[in-house]
């Protein structure tokens, strides 16, 4: 097994570490407990094995507002080392969701909104409070109660973080999707969770073009309830084309945010207040194999999740503005939105990211000043790939920190950040999911950051490797597992009354213990590197191969722009098939081949060489850009694929049917 380099790309310094919030959490730990923390690693094993301790001081750390207090921090039947659905964290205790993210009372900036046409909105937190009570009073007139879902198809503008507000003060759950996803994959999804009301944009814009979406709407009317209300944010189309072509009852988004009589309720929102454990969001797992599960996050343990990475790992502070490339449809739009909460300012990006140039979003950095940018390894490695240098084009003295999740960072997208972007950035790669809304393992604003490497486990998080026999490894490939309950764990899955679906998802491998469905390796450095999905793993002679680790080796190889590899049954054993889109102008040939097969063998082992090696013209991704292995596995071995549309480019499976091995 390869280890990770010893040596840090970079180390904060004192200055650093000692006006961070992680440093100033320890300091109030201590004070508060009588303790002597004065490491990362102290504080971390303080925040597993005194579960109960560690949440209870990230409530009175992150003062948030509630109307009643909790009796206990948590009523569970089982022990903590035993994880299980049905933990009840804080009982007793009444918040409100949008209430917290709604603290700010002030004229100072909240929201940055910018598009690929370079057009900027700028909303202050007065504006966002008053906004927002115009459609929660416009939600209450249309008897909207707890528990009733809103759903909401738009892109990554204002009017969605607006109307999340307006539903969560009132209770109401908020469950949105990107416009991009296509009508069968939107169909699957809202149609389980029968909203009350829909907020649809019109159409959006997206790498130059211009997109409607009203005949979309038409269709998925089709499957709501009848009695749905739709609310159209116009945003391509004229008013009168909107209702010569949209075939059921509308109002507009901006007569709810802007009405001509003002409500006699004025802009004094009345949060309704909710148990810790209320619903605030459904999110959906992808649906690349079967009808996508909801998945129900409550109000209470997202907010101390969100609070604590924001805060904590990110060091997210008041004066910082805040970005991540992201849509609706994927958790960390939700996760992002969270920033509210501190005072920070979010910036919202809504378009292609190369658009009209690949330096769209560093330009942004610099005209914005942004503190924190959030992207994927797919975006560093088409800036790498594209010899941009950002360093020596634009002033990026305000950036601090660059976020990176959704698959693995390779070892060049860490070297490419540090010698191309900024040799002063904390690189942080985080990973977890929309199972969780939040992460397992995440950046460290006083930890030094090593190529290839998630800098930490996250606090509160009991992370570890097990290998097949159900015990911790360090430095070797093992499934990520979660040994202790965590608050934001899935409240329930929607429509799974007897909880047969929530337990399979993630305790039908070991008993009593989250099983993430990923394999990591936990470092000596105490790291994490994460080998990719468990479930997409290649098993050639036996032998345990994330598909992460050959991904990694292969970006090095300057003909190959992507790839993805596949394990196929081939007498009696599993042969790795290896897929690669060349760039343009390249064909694979027999030198290149040999060429890539023998970097394989060198930098991994003879193991990780495929058998095959096949040209394709592009990856099947889903909407959030994730490779989909397990889609191309099942038309390799003749299975059918029972949802395509939860794919980006559901078209590029195609290209696989012609393979036989």
């Amino acid at each position: 097994m390869n280890k990770t380099e010893s040596i840090p790309l970079f180390t904060p310094d004192n200055n650093r570490i000692i006006n961070s919030n992680m440093y100033d959490f320890i300091k109030f730990v201590n004070k508060k407990y009588n303790l002597e923390i004065d490491t990362y690693d102290s504080l971390y094993q303080f925040s597993i094995n005194e579960i109960e301790k560690f949440w209870e001081a990230i409530w009175d750390y992150g003062e948030f507002i509630h109307s009643k207090s909790y009796t206990k921090i948590l009523d569970y039947d089982k022990p903590l080392n035993i994880v299980a659905p049905g933990a009840k964290w804080f009982p007793g205790a009444r918040l409100n969701f949008a209430e917290n993210l709604l603290r700010n009372r002030s004229d100072d900036t909240a929201i940055i909104s910018y598009n690929e046409n370079k057009e900027t909105g700028l909303i202050s937190f007065n504006e966002l409070y008053n906004l927002t009570a115009n459609v929660k009073n416009y939600l209450k007139s249309i008897n909207i109660k707890p528990n009733d879902r809103i759903a909401a198809l738009t892109t990554n503008i204002p009017e969605a973080v607006i109307g999340m507000l307006a539903a969560t003060s009132l209770g109401a759950i908020w469950s949105s999707t990107s416009p991009d996803f296509g009508l069968q994959g939107i169909v699957d999804r809202f149609q389980q969770i029968e909203p009350k009301v829909l907020i649809a944009v019109d159409g959006y814009k997206y790498n130059g073009k211009t997109i409607s979406i009203l005949e979309t709407i038409n269709h998925l009317a089709e499957f709501l309830p009848k009695d749905f209300q739709l609310i159209i944010i116009n945003n391509i189309h004229t008013i009168e084309e909107i209702q010569a072509t949209v075939k059921v009852k509308f109002i507009l988004f901006e007569d709810i945010t802007h009405p001509l009589i003002p409500s006699q309720e004025g802009n004094v929102i009345e949060f309704e207040q909710l148990p810790f454990e209320h619903p605030v969001y459904i999110m959906y797992s992808s649906g690349t194999t079967g009808k996508p599960k909801c998945i129900v996050h409550g109000a209470g343990g997202t907010l101390l999740q969100h609070f604590k990475e924001l805060i904590l790992h990110t060091d997210l502070k008041k004066e910082d503005i805040i970005s991540f490339f992201t849509t609706c449809g994927w958790m960390m739009w939700n996760w992002l939105v969270s920033s509210l909460m501190t005072g920070a300012k979010v910036f919202l990006y809504d378009g292609s990211p190369a658009e009209p140039k690949l330096n769209v979003l560093w330009e942004a950095i610099e005209k914005f000043q942004i503190n924190i940018f959030g992207t994927s390894p797919k975006f560093l490695t088409t800036c790498q790939q594209s010899g941009l240098n950002p360093w020596q084009e634009h002033n990026l003295d305000s950036l601090k920190t660059i976020l990176s999740t959704g698959s693995p960072l390779s070892k060049n997208n860490f070297e490419w950040v540090y010698n191309s972007v900024k040799s002063s950035v904390l690189l942080s790669s985080i990973s977890g999911g929309t199972d969780i809304i939040s992460c397992f393992m995440l950046g460290n604003p006083i930890l030094p950051v090593y190529s290839e490497e998630i800098q930490c486990r996250g606090l509160g998080m009991a992370v570890e490797a097990w290998d097949d026999e159900g015990k911790p490894i360090i430095n070797e490939q093992g499934e990520l597992v979660c040994t202790k309950i965590f608050p934001s764990m899935p409240v329930i899955f929607w429509n799974d009354a007897s909880g047969e679906q929530y337990r399979n998802a993630y305790f039908n491998h070991f008993e009593g213990v989250w099983r993430h469905g990923d394999y990591i390796r936990i470092t000596e450095n105490g790291g994490v590197v994460v080998y990719g999905r468990s479930d997409a793993t290649l098993n050639p002679g036996g032998v345990r191969i994330g598909t992460a680790e050959l991904y990694r080796v292969l970006e090095g190889i300057p003909e190959v722009s992507d790839s993805l590899a596949v394990g196929v049954p081939f007498n009696d054993d599993v042969i790795i098939v290896l897929f690669v889109v060349l760039k343009e102008g390249t064909q694979l040939n027999d030198e290149l081949e040999d060429r890539i097969k023998m970097v394989i063998r060198k930098e991994l082992t003879p193991r990780h060489v495929p058998k095959y090696i096949k040209q394709i013209s592009e990856i099947p991704i889903t909407l959030n850009g994730k490779k989909v292995e397990t889609a191309v596995t099942k038309i390799l071995t003749g299975q059918p694929i029972s949802n395509k549309d939860a794919l980006l480019n559901p078209k590029s499976l195609e290209q696989f049917e012609r393979f036989t091995f």
